[in-house]
């Protein structure tokens, strides 16, 4: 029994979702998109970018295959569409659960459930069943002994908030108090939080000039632009934060308090139509630079300075195939070939627009045995440096053929390229501006040249021999995983 309790302590100490730690940045990942990479080739980008916190808006398969064993921290979603089922049924909320976390936990580091998309003021048809479809997930998850690990919310609109300025005097939209007054109630029940979507893109556009673009921007006042709440007098220096501290109010006027605030949405498009001037290039690269240095100063708004906000950017590609407003199209950081939009600092990684480096990687997909042939060849004859992927050293995991091959491609095509090597390996390989580098793992880039473009001139590339020994492959995460599962196991065996 006592391990039981010390595993169930650990478990409560890692479940908290945003504790101690301090606050970070996250990217949503939309996928009305067309063009959209595989699975495979978002979560490179992810890794390359140092991307620690990703948002889907659905469950999908192949992307939390894809993200497995990397340590990416996953909010995984119900959709608006499948919330009337299982806000009915038990069982189907039983089945989502099993189907969508219970399969790829703990490989897949998922640690939130959004249950819907602003279905209060997008969905409305559907508010009856939201907090049932909330406690019947948690209840899954719970016979799964995963709600430590995942918590269950709702992202909200700042449309439930019809006035949010100033932030002191903010309240939920009336009409929506009981449903409302339920879900905190859930979410004090099950330690969890709240989900904001706030966007101040959205409320300077709809203020007509009363706010000024600085403030929206998180760019310095002047002395005649300060914004005092005139009840508390505390300075809001941007608009985010007392969006932030508006949810806060609200929340403290149905008398709930200890409930941390997420910003599961906010961003700034980067092109609009003919009226929408402030969508534009220079103010999202403005907006979401200055958002991360916000996000990571650790500290929450003037109500609540000890709690950081942490932050989700919206998003990573543009979803060009929706039927709104330019701008509405326009969110995305990145193209869907890998190029960014404008110069973004995301933590250590950064989205550079104007970058020429590249680098050479095994094409996701590839097979196991020819990767295997081409990295026999470039760790061999092609007198690739491997020795970080070697057990111990910085490129090991994850211990895949993708991943090693990888380094020694790349490795090869460095040192080789101005005497004619390529970037082949019979057709396993290909050239990527995207920097594959992760954590201590680092990859070299070469500068591109402006004569040969990103591919050099043909040449005989390096051809792996038609056979060779496997690789001694020990899969320390799938260790990981199991030792996780025994554990449980042994959770489960003494609780009985």
């Amino acid at each position: 029994m006592k391990a039981a309790l010390y595993l169930h302590a650990i478990l409560l100490f890692c479940g908290i979702f945003f504790g101690a730690l301090g606050s970070f940045f996250g990217i949503n990942i939309g996928t009305d998109v067309s063009n959209l990479p595989s699975a495979v080739d978002i979560v490179a980008i992810l890794k390359a970018k140092q991307i620690t916190h990703v948002r889907l808006f659905d469950a999908n398969a192949h992307m939390l295959s894809a993200l497995s064993n990397t340590g990416i921290e996953v909010m995984v979603a119900v959709t608006n569409e499948e919330l009337l089922e299982i806000g009915k049924s038990p069982s189907a909320a039983a089945a989502w659960i099993n189907k969508n976390i219970a399969a790829y936990v703990p490989t897949t580091n998922i640690t939130a459930l959004a249950v819907g998309s602003e279905v209060l003021t997008s969905a409305p048809n559907n508010a009856l069943v939201l907090v049932p479809a909330m406690n019947y997930l948690y209840k899954a998850l719970v016979a799964s002994n995963l709600n430590y690990l995942v918590k269950v919310s709702t992202p909200h609109s700042m449309g439930v908030i019809p006035s949010p300025f100033p932030p002191s005097i903010a309240t939920f939209n009336s009409s929506w108090n009981s449903t409302i007054f339920q879900i905190l109630q859930f979410l004090k029940n099950t330690n969890s939080v709240y989900m904001l979507n706030a966007y101040p893109y959205n409320e300077y556009v709809k203020s007509n000039g009363i706010f000024p673009l600085e403030y929206a921007l998180f760019e310095p006042l002047s002395s005649v632009k300060q914004i005092v709440d005139p009840n508390t007098l505390f300075h809001y220096n941007n608009m985010l934060d007392a969006l932030v501290d508006a949810a806060y109010n609200s929340i403290a006027d149905l008398n709930f308090s200890g409930i941390p605030i997420i910003v599961t949405e906010t961003g700034w498009p980067w092109l609009g139509g003919a009226n929408e001037p402030d969508a534009s290039v220079d103010n999202a690269e403005t907006y979401n630079n200055n958002l991360i240095k916000r996000v990571l100063n650790d500290s929450g708004p003037p109500s609540q300075p000890t709690i950081p906000i942490t932050t989700y950017i919206y998003e990573l590609f543009n979803e060009d195939k929706r039927p709104q407003s330019v701008s509405e199209r326009n969110w995305g950081v990145l193209f869907t070939n890998g190029t960014a939009v404008y110069d973004l600092e995301l933590s250590t990684g950064s989205l550079d627009a104007n970058s020429s480096t590249v680098f050479c990687v095994a094409k996701p997909g590839a097979d196991d045995r020819s990767l295997q042939n081409g990295l026999n060849w470039a760790c061999g004859p092609g007198q690739a440096n491997c020795t970080a992927t070697q057990q111990g050293q910085p490129c090991y995991t994850p211990n895949t053929y993708q991943n090693h091959a990888s380094y020694a491609y790349n490795d090869y095509y460095q040192k080789k390229r101005s005497s004619g090597g390529t970037c082949d390996f019979d057709g396993t390989a290909t050239i990527t501006s995207v920097d594959p580098s992760y954590g201590s793992c680092s990859f070299t880039g070469s500068l591109n040249s402006s004569t040969s473009g990103l591919f050099p001139p043909p040449a005989p590339g390096p051809t792996g021999p038609s056979s060779g020994s496997l690789m001694n492959f020990t899969h320390f995460d799938t260790i990981v995983a199991l030792f996780a599962a025994l554990l449980v196991l042994r959770v489960n065996i003494n609780v009985l």
